[in-house]
């Protein structure tokens, strides 16, 4: 039984700093970060992402200087994205099968960089290389084909595992495309190889500047509801998580992340699994914007949402202010 008040005086355990810090419950470290960085063409390029304040495009030689800062800052893995050019684009997405891809190029540039100091984590989905921005294969009816996007995908994930990658994140949500990209990784002896699936990715108002980043938004046809999930379903992302782990998903990502933290909750008290949570483009953007309008403290801010993810039973966060976090973590 909890005694009650005076005998019971929560404030008592906040009163000073070094209680407060005694006490609490969930903390926040670099090791909790995933750094997302977008990789484009050429040699000395850094492109400002105007939807994205203080995010950059940079090219592969760009990737791995921030491959060491993510060393030296004690972050553990990148999340890797390409900006296609629009003449290596197709209907097909055929570019995400070369394996002198850009993607390709800048996995192998930091892994002979940094050797295993770092991880490696990979997009798998057709949305770069696709002349439409969808995810996968489209019809003639305009409708993203499951099936044939999926052996598409297989292919970019062997592509992209033979490159270096240590963990392959399909984000493209078609049925079944874990277990199949599963059996073609243990079969080409990429056992040890990772399979973080967005498995409860939903149909948000939230990737805008991520498309601005790959250069998929101008493109986009149509939207993607038919494969990503309704905004309003909860007990579907339970059963989204369920097939995924059962295919052989290692761990599993809620995206986005804060409009979706009972999501993360719910999946981790069902699975008792690694979960992590994108905190994506359009919440980074916001966390900005109010900064620039003096509505907020970009540090507290920024500290206070990655802290909510952890709380909620995350193992890790997706996010664009991994390396500004680190620092202020490593004070």
């Amino acid at each position: 039984m909890i005694a009650s008040y005076p005998q019971a005086r929560l404030r008592r355990t906040r009163a000073t700093a070094w209680s407060r810090a005694l006490h609490r419950e969930v903390l926040i470290t670099p090791a909790d970060l995933i750094w997302p960085l977008f990789v484009t063409e050429g040699t000395g390029v850094e492109q400002p992402i105007a939807s994205l304040p203080g995010v950059s495009r940079w090219s592969v030689d760009g990737m791995v200087a921030r491959a060491r800062e993510a060393v030296d800052l004690g972050i553990p893995c990148l999340a890797l994205f390409p900006n296609t050019q629009a003449e290596r684009r197709s209907d097909d997405g055929r570019e995400a099968l070369n394996p002198d891809n850009l993607m390709c190029r800048a996995i192998r540039a930091i892994r002979d960089a940094c050797g295993d100091a770092i991880g490696i984590l990979t997009d798998v989905a057709l949305d770069p290389y696709t002349t439409h921005g969808q995810d996968g294969l489209v019809n003639h009816a305009g409708y993203v084909e499951n099936d044939a996007t999926v052996e598409v995908l297989v292919g970019q994930s062997l592509n992209q595992a033979a490159a270096g990658a240590d963990i392959i994140a399909p984000s493209d949500m078609m049925d079944g495309r874990i277990g199949v990209i599963r059996d073609a990784l243990e079969g080409a002896g990429h056992a040890n190889v990772q399979i973080m699936s967005y498995a409860a990715k939903y149909a948000s108002a939230f990737y805008g500047p991520f498309r601005d980043a790959v250069g998929s938004r101008g493109l986009l046809k149509g939207d993607k509801k038919t494969y990503q999930m309704d905004p309003g379903n909860a007990e579907e992302a339970l059963r989204e998580v369920e097939l995924d782990l059962a295919e052989g998903a290692d761990s599993v990502m809620v995206k986005p992340g804060l409009p979706y933290l009972d999501i993360a909750v719910r999946v981790k008290e069902a699975f008792g699994v690694p979960v992590f949570a994108y905190q994506v483009s359009g919440e980074y953007a916001m966390i900005e914007a109010a900064v620039a309008a003096g509505a907020g403290e970009r540090d507290a801010l920024v500290l206070e949402t990655l802290l909510a993810f952890k709380r909620a039973g995350c193992s890790g966060v997706l996010t664009y202010h991994a390396a500004h976090a680190a620092r202020l973590l490593n004070r």
